[in-house]
Formats: structure tokens, sequence, C-alpha cells
């Protein structure tokens, strides 16, 4: 169970009280799989500041960090909630944000959310190119995929050939690039209101090649009912998708399924369901590019 707000030392309340003044209510929100607390907190001035908090000790606590170090370099005007304040209190990260209304987007076909989405990752892609800041490169991601890849691919996986195929020819170099990178984009991580498109949670932020975060968000799209032909399509309004090696996208494709594949069997019960069904859309479009 998730920690709420009268969980938390005194000293780390009033240390966010300090910041944000008197907190009259606190909501927890609980949606998601990340450890820690989460939460709306609402002040005496009729603020809304969303507050994310978790133990130092908490194997998750590097993850706020990499948030904490995209947060202080995200350009204003950027559609992303701004980083009011963080820092280490008694043995607690602590994350200060804007809190942005909204729902989650719907990816479907013929959704007004999608190219809603597509602009905002056109607008992400030129205003964080280059890199503003210190963030890791990709590869510290992409080695997480890798150690999952090979552990499927050392047992019985059905469509073996097509994942080694696709994987034969794949190059971590190629995603060596100068732009930040959300790397995480899916419908949960944008709020959309306003007409606009919000991109929220930057956990897994780092450093890369600018097409990277299409390539990420083609499964979504497939998981939300598009073909994945109709995917490539509509990523081709963006132009760091026309810069993407084939072979790498293939490749990334490949490692980004089988991950999903892996969590789908191995991860907690509460999140194989909806992995199950990532991975499968991730299948579908590696199987498109492989034939």
């Amino acid at each position: 169970m998730k920690p709420q707000w009268d969980d938390l030392p005194s000293n780390v309340r009033a240390t966010v009280e300090q910041q944000v003044g008197q907190v009259l209510k606190a909501d927890p929100v609980t949606k998601g799989l990340m450890p820690g607390l989460t939460a709306r907190l609402y002040t005496d001035d009729y603020r809304i500041v969303f507050l994310k908090a978790v133990p130092t000790a908490n194997p998750a606590a590097t993850l706020y960090e990499r948030e904490r170090r995209a947060g202080a370099v995200l350009p204003p005007g950027l559609p992303a909630p701004r980083l009011r304040w963080s820092g280490e209190v008694d043995g607690w990260v602590v994350l200060l944000h804007e809190y942005v209304d909204g729902r989650d987007a719907d990816l479907s076909p013929g959704s007004p959310d999608v190219p809603l989405v597509l602009d905002t990752l056109v607008v992400l892609n030129e205003a964080l190119t280059p890199c503003p800041g210190g963030l890791p490169e990709v590869a510290v991601n992409i080695a997480g995929l890798q150690a999952k890849a090979a552990s499927l691919l050392a047992g019985e996986l059905p469509d073996r050939a097509m994942y080694e195929t696709a994987l034969t020819t794949f190059s971590l170099d190629a995603l060596e690039g100068d732009t930040l990178l959300h790397y995480d984009l899916h419908p949960g991580n944008f709020r959309i209101g306003d007409g606009r498109a919000y991109v929220i949670d930057w956990a897994f932020a780092v450093r890369g090649a600018v097409w990277v975060d299409a390539v990420m968000l083609a499964p979504r799209l497939i998981e939300a009912g598009h073909t994945p032909e109709q995917a490539e399509a509509l990523l081709a309004r963006v132009p760091a998708w026309q810069s993407a090696p084939a072979d790498a996208v293939t490749g990334l494709a490949a490692l980004w399924t089988l991950f999903r594949l892996y969590k789908a069997r191995f991860g907690p019960e509460e999140g194989r369901d909806f992995r199950a069904r990532a991975a499968e859309a991730g299948r579908a479009w590696v199987h498109h590019r492989s034939t």
C-alpha cells in the first residue's frame, strides 16, 4: 500500500508547507505502479500542488532523482508541469510539481487526442534538442530491456526467430544523440485539458536520438486500435520519425516488446494484464516490420 500524507515524517510535511503554504487537504493518487507517495495537495491560498515522495532507501528513489534532474532543466513553456521545488528531507526524496488537471489521452482511431499528442511530440523534439541538461545516456534504460530480452530468449519463446532476427543488426550506438527524451510516452503520461496535451512523469528521462520517443509511442497507438501500418503513417507527421534508421527501429521495437512480455510473465500481478496487452501490440508491430 502506498504511503499517505500523514505517513510522512513531521519534518518532511513541515518542509513541504514551507514551500507551498498550509496543506488543508491531501488527496492520494493511487494510479500507477511506481512506489512512493503521490498526492494532490490543496493549500490555504487555493492552489493545488502535486506531491511525489519516496524513501531514499527505496530502489525507486533513483527514478525520482532522474525526474528531479529532468524537472530542473525542462525549459519554460514546455507542455509539462513545472517542478516547483525538490529536495531530500529526513530520508525522503520530495518533488513538488504544478498540478495539471485533465484526463489520460485517448489514442484510439479517430480520437481528437491523437493529433494533439503527435503535435506535442514535435514540440518536445524541437524544444529539447540539444539536450538542456546532464541526463544519463539512453543506454542506461536500454540495458534493462536487453537483460529481460536475453532472459526470455534463453528459454521457451513463441516467435523466437522473429525477435532474434530483429535484434541481429540492432546497434545501441544508433540510439545515441543529444535530445532529452521522455522515454515512457503512453496514454497515462499525457494529461489532456484545455485543448492541449501535457506530458507528465519524467522519471525515465535520458539523452538520446531524437526519434526514440516516436518509436516508443508506436506500439501504444497499435494497442489503442491502430494497425501497424496506420501507426507508422500517423508518426510520419513527426519529422524525427523520418530520421530513424530502419534496423534500429525494428530492434528497439523487439526489445520494447520482449520487456513487456517478460513483465507480463514475471512482473507484479497487478500489472500483468496491461503489460500483456502492450506486448501483443509490440509483437504485431515487430511482425509487420519483419515481413
